[in-house]
């Protein structure tokens, strides 16, 4: 199995990301939080230590949102590494909010925007949002059509004011991208894409054209696991882990994917990143195509 350190990281490359490029290898945030991404960590002690060994091995480019918890992450992230390295991305997202039962619904006037902004920067402890993805919610499970104008254009107004310096998009269609994009700048999109499931093949390469990050969420399938024996099979002849392989398939797809693989364990978070060193051959690269020929 590769094993990860800094130099292991730097494998992955870099891309821009807004400003800045990051190592294409990140970290996301949401699994610090309690059970169903709600409540307190189980190990207060275990996020801390996920979140300082992530910086440790170079990690610079962190994804997390103040609805995680709600007020869990950030705080985390705040007590682990504030002050903040210079070369650290952090991005959040707002368009949602956590009911009392931990359910996820929209929040979209540009009160709750404002409140949501105002929110990440007070638990992050920083002045200024480095990257905020507006997630849209008009389906929880997957982008839905709809004009995204109202709530845009608010996130845009903050942007104006200083708040944020960098805008992204979340669980949106296409339409909605070209409708974004004729608003404000959008620096990255970050939508559910793996193995498995790849609806947005074509729009991961219109954004690599144009110089824009593309963030997949879910690289085994979120909470529907992936189940394939290929995908398996070709994990145990090369000594890594599926998710090991899930990741590396990610980084050869395309150089503008940058990963947040998330993990509350600090020698899940190393294997994690060791699929930077993973090469897959161009045999295995085809085996895996058909992952997604029997999804």
């Amino acid at each position: 199995m590769p094993s990860s350190d800094k130099s292991g990281i730097d494998k992955s490359g870099t891309y821009k990301l807004g400003e800045h490029p990051v190592r294409r290898l990140g970290y996301g945030a949401m699994q610090l939080a309690g059970k169903g991404v709600f409540g307190p960590p189980k190990d207060h002690d275990a996020a801390i230590a996920v979140l300082r060994e992530a910086a440790a091995q170079g990690v610079n480019h962190i994804d997390t949102s103040d609805f995680y918890g709600p007020h869990v992450t950030n705080k985390l992230i705040r007590e682990a590494l504030a002050p903040y390295p210079d070369d650290v991305v952090i991005v959040t997202k707002i368009g949602a909010r956590r009911g009392s039962d931990a359910s996820w619904l929209p929040a979209y006037s540009p009160e709750e925007l404002t409140q949501a902004v105002h929110d990440n920067l007070s638990n992050l402890g920083i002045d200024v949002l480095d990257v905020v993805n507006l997630r849209i919610m008009f389906d929880t499970h997957g982008p839905a059509e709809g004009s995204i104008e109202a709530p845009l254009t608010a996130l845009a107004e903050l942007q104006r004011k200083g708040l944020v310096r960098h805008i992204g998009l979340s669980n949106v269609t296409r339409a909605q991208i070209r409708e974004g994009r004729r608003i404000c700048e959008i620096v990255c999109v970050q939508n559910q894409y793996n193995l498995a499931h790849r609806d947005d093949e074509a729009l991961i390469d219109e954004l690599a054209r144009d110089g824009i990050a593309y963030v997949p969420f879910f690289p085994l399938g979120g909470f529907s696991p992936l189940q394939s024996s290929t995908l398996s099979g070709v994990a145990k002849r090369l000594g890594a882990t599926p998710l090991q392989v899930a990741l590396a398939w990610l980084l050869r797809r395309s150089p503008n994917i940058l990963l947040i693989p998330g993990t509350s364990s600090v020698e899940h978070l190393r294997e994690n990143l060791a699929a930077a060193e993973l090469e897959l051959a161009d045999e295995v690269l085809a085996e895996l195509e058909g992952v997604a020929k029997a999804a």
